[in-house]
């Protein structure tokens, strides 16, 4: 088992340019960071316009977290295959160039959504997902079928309000039905559709690949300034209409002893990255999250 960082906990001081995406790698490096899941939001390896893939910056990557001595262990990106047509062709095709990109960072998985997080919470309905899952299944398989041929193993992640919650993800993953294809859960998410972490944790641990280890304060009675979808230290609603926001791990509401107990006594020993998403400054929040997940896994 490996203790890590995500580089989306410090993607405020990379866009304000705090700090660099090395600078980044060596902070996580120094405050026991083991692994990093690299999420281009606040950089990223192609160019905008062109698509052209960034070789020497990815080559500065690899050996930026060499010399930190940390593993790159994953690459995120966001997508949405509840798409029709030319839409969900295009989509798929972008997902694809995503893998090419996991592929020369070196990374053993990427992991893509399948919708977006952002649908309407009208159209997070259990009618809506029935009727999508055949795209968002198709779609996955089509890049994992591309991604073995890239050496690249491909995730589902439980994010947003649709995709997410223990049977609907297995849903997907056993439509999908390939070795290639696997789970990277997030245990901060699964409160987004009201579900218990431990449980998910419980149910879902066999099927891990990955974990996004996060925490979140939970609210039942509307604290001010809370928006839909702003999820980076504001206030956001459920699935079901609890307040959220994001917290510093093992000082938010979440039972984080008891989820990576349950980890833990199934057995997982992969990769279990911090993400941290809250109010507070980000290496700060991150270096107290790194210690805090190595200090409860050997706790429980």
């Amino acid at each position: 088992m490996k203790i890590g960082l995500s580089s989306y906990s410090l993607d405020r001081e990379i866009e304000k340019g705090k700090m660099s995406l090395r600078d980044a790698m060596e902070f996580a490096a120094r405050n026991g960071a083991e692994c990093m899941e690299l999420v281009p939001f606040a950089f990223r390896f192609d160019d905008p316009d062109t698509g052209k893939i960034d070789s020497a910056f990815i080559a500065d990557a690899k050996k930026w977290a060499r010399d930190a001595g940390i593993e790159l262990c994953n690459y995120s990106v966001l997508a949405d295959l509840c798409k029709e047509g030319e839409a969900f062709e295009n989509e798929i095709k972008r997902i694809c160039h995503e893998v090419d990109i996991a592929a020369e960072l070196g990374v053993p998985q990427m992991r893509h959504d399948v919708s977006s997080f952002r649908r309407p919470h009208s159209e997070n309905t259990l009618r809506d997902f029935e009727k999508w899952m055949p795209y968002m299944i198709e779609g996955a398989k089509r890049i994992t079928e591309y991604g073995k041929k890239a050496g690249v193993k491909t995730l589902i992640e439980n994010h947003g309000f649709f995709a997410n919650g223990c049977d609907r993800v297995e849903r997907i993953l056993d439509g999908v039905n390939d070795e290639n294809y696997g789970l990277l859960l997030d245990t901060g998410n699964i409160v987004c559709v009201d579900e218990d972490p431990s449980i998910a944790a419980q149910t879902l641990a066999s099927r891990c690949r990955m974990v996004h280890l996060k925490d979140f304060y939970i609210r039942r009675r509307d604290p001010g300034d809370s928006h839909l979808f702003d999820c980076a230290g504001t206030w956001f609603r459920s699935r079901g209409g609890k307040y959220l926001r994001g917290a510093i791990l093992a000082q938010g509401d979440l039972d984080i002893w008891q989820i990576l107990g349950e980890l833990k006594k199934a057995g997982y020993d992969g990769h279990i990255v911090v993400e941290f998403e809250g109010l507070e400054e980000g290496p700060y929040a991150s270096s107290v999250g790194m210690q805090n997940a190595r200090r409860i896994w050997n706790e429980v």
